[in-house]
């Protein structure tokens, strides 16, 4: 018998636990500076770590969505977070760059493992657009964790060394397991089908594939920015590490505002075409970027930043329903394969955009442009089939 649960606690343990990526992510941003300094490479290295982080997510979640189709979304989960608690704790250990890339992948990985179930126990239970206001709603709460996640970094370098941030990912990785095994109902119905018939079957969806490859490039796009966050405030505008938080965390308070516009527009207009205006938006504002890029104030670029990271409400979300609602029977393989497209997809455009840094904004302002601008090729073609 499967164990009712609180609609709104579902919600809420969902969304934590689809937000081991970006606490994994935006906990670390702060520290990047004085990791570059104990290791003694250029800061650009430290910033890679984070194209890696991404690589580990999505071969993470090529192996967990079959898993989570075959064994449950619960158990891979508890698993999958135990396997992120390790790392975590390991990378502490680090003696070199070298060390730290390769724990951070496996990290990573079964950060991976984790977060595919999260979005196959929504398409277990929910549909269309339904399906898109709950994903919007575990939006909400999972912006609170890059909303946080920077304050609680830059709290932990102030008094600490940078290893007190993984020590701080394994407790909340412990945490976050024990909650997931004692609260979390298993959804999945179990249905007999070989893995590399359910990868052929997502794989050959023209129309999802599409939704997924906009969430891809809305990702890269997204992750630049993530990433050359510390880059732009911190080095260029010399922001104190310790005010670091509220700069950064203005972008995740008005997502969340957006992610409530979303669902509120969600009951008059398609999420195709919030997912086009919001890509739209996202274009014109990697030109303005691009356009003042040699003399750019802090306001303006605090204000762009937000823009186009605030549009993430609409897509992410939105673009998630278009794809999951394809996939009733391997709805854990399908999210895999989303997980693998927008992380996968994310981090080697973040990794080609970081490679052109030449201590100004002119790469990122061009790298969102013509991310976006991909992207909005892509969904003006997708068709409802």
């Amino acid at each position: 018998m499967k164990k009712s649960i609180n609609h709104l606690y579902l919600i809420i343990l969902l969304s934590i636990l689809s937000s081991v990526a970006p606490m994994g992510v935006d906990t670390y941003i702060p520290s990047i500076p004085d990791i570059a300094t104990v290791f003694s490479v250029s800061i650009e290295k430290i910033e890679l770590s984070l194209s890696i982080f991404l690589i580990g997510l999505a071969v993470g979640q090529i192996f967990g969505g079959p898993l989570s189709d075959r064994y449950g979304r619960k158990m891979c989960s508890v698993y999958g977070l135990l396997g992120y608690a390790l790392f975590s704790f390991i990378i502490i250990f680090s003696t070199s760059i070298y060390e730290l890339w390769t724990y951070r992948f496996f990290e990573a990985f079964f950060g991976g493992v984790v977060i595919v179930n999260a979005a196959a126990a929504v398409r277990d239970r929910f549909h269309g657009a339904e399906a898109a206001k709950v994903f919007s709603l575990m939006g909400i709460v999972r912006s609170i964790a890059p909303l946080i996640a920077p304050t609680i970094g830059a709290a932990i370098v102030h008094f600490f060394d940078w290893e007190a941030v993984f020590i701080f990912l394994t407790l909340y990785a412990l945490v976050v397991a024990f909650f997931i095994y004692k609260d979390l109902p298993e959804s999945y119905t179990y249905v007999k089908q070989n893995i590399w018939e359910s990868y052929k079957i997502v794989l050959t969806h023209k129309a999802a594939m599409k939704a997924m490859l906009v969430l891809g490039f809305s990702f890269g796009g997204f992750f630049i920015i993530i990433a050359k966050s510390s880059f732009i405030y911190i080095e260029y505008f010399k922001i104190s590490t310790d005010y670091f938080p509220f700069f950064f965390g203005i972008n995740f308070v008005l997502m969340m505002l957006m992610i409530k516009v979303n669902i509120n527009l969600l009951k008059k207009y398609t999420d195709l075409t919030l997912v086009k205006v919001a890509i739209l938006i996202q274009i014109a504002t990697g030109i303005i970027f691009t356009l003042n890029q040699e003399n750019i104030s802090l306001i303006l670029v605090m204000i762009l930043i937000a823009t186009y990271m605030s549009m993430m409400a609409f897509i992410f979300g939105n673009c998630m329903s278009l794809a999951l609602e394809y996939f009733q029977k391997n709805a854990g393989v399908a999210s895999g394969v989303i997980g693998v497209v927008q992380f996968g997809l994310g981090s080697i455009i973040s990794s080609i955009a970081l490679m052109f840094h030449d201590g100004t904004f002119l790469p990122i302002g061009l790298s969102i442009c013509f991310i976006s601008i991909i992207a909005f090729l892509i969904i003006r073609t997708y068709k409802n089939v």
